[in-house]
């Protein structure tokens, strides 16, 4: 990504929104931000931004359904969805939608701009050597239900027939990496 591109950041999480401006800001970015979708959609529609960074888990809403509003405000828009709650179905759901690519956190400045300039195709992807553990794909699994569920973490117990504090035990854990 070349330096002066004018970046949004889509984030609730302040403390993470100003140390990620920092960083771009540093390489030469222009900084936009909005802790929402309403602010991101107002703020797009009142500066040239060329790509956004957008938080999967937003405090009301989720990040996936603010990708077809902001294509919609400015269609040329490069998207990277990232998310510290990653699942195979949220990220090929935000791909569907739009959005350029998927990270997971933590990820450093340096991985945010190059997912802006990655272009590989299926067959440029790695596979990697091991397969995915059971804790990973049960994750995977809990994040599916949780999002066809909208959130709702009583429904999503009821769909998995799991009580609903095992559930939220869950949910608080950090994703297993593989």
């Amino acid at each position: 990504m070349t330096e002066n591109t004018s970046i949004l950041l889509v984030d609730d999480d302040e403390t993470f929104t100003r140390i990620l401006e920092r960083g771009l800001r540093r390489r030469g970015h222009d900084i936009h931000i909005a802790h929402n979708g309403e602010d991101a959609c107002l703020m797009l529609d009142n500066n040239d931004i060329d790509s956004a960074v957008v938080d999967l888990k937003l405090a009301q809403e989720s990040g996936l359904k603010l990708i077809p509003k902001l294509l919609a405000v400015n269609p040329g828009i490069n998207i990277v969805i990232l998310t510290g709650y990653s699942s195979v179905s949220t990220a090929v759901e935000a791909i569907k939608l739009g959005a350029h690519n998927y990270l997971c956190k933590p990820a450093t400045v340096d991985e945010i701009l190059a997912a802006f300039d990655k272009t590989e195709t299926l067959g440029d992807s790695k596979i990697p050597d091991k397969p995915t553990s059971l804790n990973r794909l049960e994750w995977e699994h809990i994040q599916k239900v949780l999002d066809d569920n909208d959130g709702n973490i009583s429904a999503t117990a009821r769909a998995l027939n799991m009580h609903r504090r095992t559930l939220q035990r869950k949910l608080q854990k950090r994703p297993v990496r593989h």
